[in-house]
C-alpha cells in the first residue's frame, strides 16, 4: 500500500490564520493527504503602527512567499484579499477554495446602520477603503485607525475607545462572531476589497504534484470572479492597501464586475462595471479598470497614498 503524501503548510499565528490553515488541512485530510502546520511570523503581525505605515502591501504574505521560495513549505494560505496582484517568480496560485461572505459589517452597540450613528461618532477600521466609502457616506464620522486580530478590535470597541468598527463578515462567520454584527453594510454603500472572503491557496509554480494534490480545492466560480477583480487591482496599480473596491460573480452565465475608487477623504468617487464570459475574466479586469482610469481613479489612488504616507506614526 503507498504511503500517504504529506505536504507542509505554512500559517500566521493569528486565530483567523489559524482557522484557514487548519480548514485547509482539514479538506486535504480527507482527501487522504498528511499536513503539517508551520508557524510564520510576518510583518503584518506587528500591531503598533497603520498598516499604510509598516511597508506596503504584502505584510502578511511576504514571509510565508520567503518560506515557499526557500522550501520550508509546500503551500501557504492567504486571506487572498492580503495577496499582492504581482506574479511571485517562481510561485503560483493555485487553488481558491469556495468563497465566504464578501460583505463588510458594522459592529456597534450605539446604532444598527451606518447612517444611523451619532454625529461625529469615533467609527475604527484598518483599511482606507473602508475609509474613503465610510466618508463618502458620512463626512462627519472621525475614522480612525485600528490594529490587531479580531478579538482585539472588538475588545477595543467593547472598551469603549470606538462607537463602532467595521469588519469582514467572513472573518466573524469563521471565528464564530457573526452575533457580534450590528447589520451587513449594502452593496451600494460599500463594495468590499478586491478578493475579500476568499482564500488563496499558493505554491511553487514548479511543484506539479503538490498542485495537483490541491486541483480539487479549487472552486471554479470563486476563482474567475476574483481573477477578473485582481486583473483590475493590477491594472490600475492600486495594491491591495488603496481605496478599491470590487465585487466579481457568476450572474445567469456572465461574469460580472463591479468595482469602485474613491479618494482618500471620501470626497471623490468613480464607480465602473462591466460583464463578460467567465474565461474572460482578466480582460474583463482590464476593461472595467480603463473605465476607472477614465474617470479619474489614477490620480485619486496617487493622492490617497501620498496623505497616508503624510500621517505620522502615534
Amino acid at each position: 500500500m503507498p504511503a500517504r503524501p504529506q505536504l507542509r503548510l505554512g500559517t500566521r499565528a493569528s486565530p483567523l490564520a489559524r482557522w484557514q490553515a487548519e480548514w485547509v488541512a482539514a479538506r486535504l485530510t480527507e482527501l487522504g493527504i498528511k499536513v503539517e502546520l508551520v508557524p510564520i511570523t510576518t510583518q503584518g503581525d506587528v500591531k503598533s503602527q497603520p498598516l499604510g505605515q509598516i511597508g506596503g502591501q504584502g505584510l502578511f504574505t511576504k514571509e510565508l512567499q520567503r518560506a515557499l521560495l526557500d522550501d520550508q513549505i509546500d503551500l501557504a494560505v492567504h486571506s487572498l484579499k492580503d495577496l499582492p496582484t504581482a506574479i511571485v517568480e517562481g510561485l503560483a496560485l493555485a487553488a481558491v477554495p469556495k468563497r465566504e461572505s464578501t460583505a463588510d459589517v458594522l459592529v456597534a452597540s450605539v446604532a444598527a446602520r451606518i447612517e444611523d450613528l451619532p454625529q461625529a461618532a469615533r467609527v475604527g477600521t484598518g483599511s482606507l477603503r473602508r475609509k474613503a466609502q465610510l466618508l463618502h457616506l458620512r463626512p462627519d464620522l472621525r475614522v480612525e485607525d485600528i490594529r490587531g486580530n479580531v478579538e482585539t478590535r472588538l475588545k477595543k470597541l467593547d472598551d469603549g475607545h470606538f462607537e463602532a468598527i467595521v469588519l469582514a463578515e467572513a472573518g466573524l462567520i469563521r471565528l464564530g462572531l457573526a452575533g457580534r454584527i450590528a447589520s451587513i453594510i449594502p452593496r451600494a454603500v460599500m463594495l468590499p476589497a478586491v478578493g475579500q472572503g476568499a482564500l488563496g491557496i499558493e505554491t511553487r509554480g514548479a511543484d506539479s504534484t503538490t498542485r495537483q494534490l490541491i486541483s480539487p480545492l479549487n472552486h471554479e466560480a470563486t476563482q474567475q470572479a476574483v481573477a477578473a477583480e485582481r486583473s483590475l487591482l493590477l491594472t490600475l496599480r492600486g495594491g491591495c492597501l488603496a481605496p478599491v473596491g470590487a465585487i466579481g460573480r457568476i450572474e445567469n452565465g456572465r461574469l460580472r464586475l463591479d468595482a469602485v475608487v474613491l479618494s482618500g477623504d471620501g470626497a471623490k468617487r468613480a464607480f465602473a462595471s462591466g460583464d463578460a464570459r467567465p474565461s474572460e475574466a482578466a480582460a474583463l479586469g482590464q476593461q472595467v479598470a480603463q473605465s476607472l482610469i477614465d474617470q479619474g481613479a489614477a490620480e485619486m489612488i496617487a493622492s490617497s497614498r501620498a496623505s497616508e504616507r503624510d500621517v505620522s506614526p502615534p
